[in-house]
């Protein structure tokens, strides 16, 4: 088999070929691209063949053996494109590529953004879950959408998990007479009706109400929305943390999440990690929200629910922080157990003597090593003229790490 080259064909009406691209197609003894893109070439003598089934496309490239073959793709032939299933069923020395402008070049180039910095999602074969995630994971992002997750689907979700802090621009037939680029915001996409031919691209706005979250510990309650005192102390929160031990890319459960303090602080910690922010209370969901939002909190979904019956559908965890239990600290601890990795480690605040007591039998009778940290905290007021001390209720940080050596009776 001689070598099948691959060329990218630009925007319509902007294909903008080069030397190299022309010179390939004049001499190509077949042309196979779509419909709109052969109709470019009807003057040049290489018979025409419609690419409609790549399996097809493979299977009659195997059988011309000698023949010079020309695939057109759109664009870069190595950008969501025929490029890497081609390198899948050929040796890469039958192949040469010779790239054009993409459309996401195109609509940056339109809505007159850097694209350097931005990570590029295909929407095609990846849940919607998926595709969210990785929007809400980085400040710029260009979406390919499918027929299976369209825009109104991508808007939904991102509203539920409360990340409305994107412009969000809308590409639509880019290159042909129906052009339209407009700039809405994830509430508006929501109703739009958008063409199938379209890119989605997402830039997270930083703004007085919007904080780039940089890496650091101790925030002050002051800048979380929350419930009067329904906080874990920035002092404490820090020393929880450090009792946690994140890194890299761990699953952590933050159950009774509230305002979500420990998950934006943890969200830095775990950069490739998952953190899963659990909560019932529906006036604190609202909290909960918008400071994920506000921190620009990366890998931080919300779960809406009861402990422990909502942790059936989240994937085993390495940690768990527990914020609240709602009065079902024992069945909660079992499910936990249950479920948490080797080695995997608990840390939770008791500001009770009850919680306290029972949470330190449970990890007794569970083989359990227990460390608890009693911290007592005391603020200077403004209050006064005066520089006095204003104590603060005493909290117990109970960490417990599960010895998978043990086996018990």
């Amino acid at each position: 088999m001689g070598t099948i080259h691959v060329v990218g064909a630009g925007i319509e009406g902007q294909e903008g070929f080069s030397q190299r691209a022309l010179q390939l197609l004049e001499r190509a003894d077949i042309i196979i691209g779509t419909p709109k893109q052969l109709a470019l070439f009807d003057n040049l003598k290489g018979r025409k063949q419609i690419l409609e089934d790549e399996n097809d496309v493979y299977e009659q490239l195997r059988e011309t053996l000698d023949a010079d073959v020309v695939i057109l793709a759109s664009g870069d032939p190595l950008f969501f494109s025929i490029g890497r299933d081609l390198l899948r069923n050929f040796p890469p020395k039958n192949l040469e590529f010779v790239p054009n402008i993409t459309s996401v070049q195109y609509a940056f180039a339109r809505i007159k953004k850097p694209w350097d910095d931005a990570v590029f999602i295909s929407a095609d074969g990846l849940p919607l879950t998926m595709v969210v995630n990785r929007i809400i994971a980085n400040d710029k992002a260009a979406v390919l959408t499918h027929d299976q997750c369209p825009a109104s689907a991508i808007a939904r979700e991102m509203l539920h998990r409360g990340r409305e802090g994107y412009s969000v621009y809308v590409c639509e037939n880019l290159g042909g007479d129906e052009e339209r680029i407009e700039e809405t915001s994830v509430k508006d996409l929501l109703e739009m009706e958008i063409s199938s031919l379209n890119i989605l691209i997402f830039i997270k706005r930083f703004d007085d109400e919007t904080i780039r979250h940089q890496p650091t510990l101790g925030i002050a309650d002051s800048q979380f929305q929350s419930m009067k005192k329904q906080i874990t102390p920035e002092e404490v929160r820090v020393i929880a943390l450090s009792k946690l031990q994140l890194h890299q890319d761990m699953t952590l459960w933050d159950i009774g999440a509230g305002s979500g303090s420990i998950c934006v602080e943890a969200d830095f910690l775990l950069p490739h990690g998952r953190i899963y922010a659990v909560e019932r209370n529906s006036e604190y969901l609202g909290f909960l929200r918008h400071n994920l939002n506000k921190f620009s909190t990366r890998n931080v979904r919300i779960v809406a629910g009861e402990a422990p019956s909502c942790l059936e559908e989240l994937p085993d965890p390495d940690r768990v922080f527990i914020g609240g239990s709602g009065g079902k600290l024992w069945s909660l601890l079992e499910t936990i157990d249950a479920r948490l990795n080797a080695d995997g480690r608990i840390v939770l605040t008791a500001s009770t003597l009850d919680t306290l007591m029972a949470a330190t039998d449970f990890f007794e009778n569970h083989g359990y090593t227990i460390q608890v940290t009693t911290v007592n905290i005391a603020r200077t007021s403004n209050a006064s003229d005066y520089k006095i001390f204003e104590a603060q209720n005493p909290i117990n940080i109970i960490m417990a790490t599960k010895d998978n050596s043990v086996v018990l009776n």
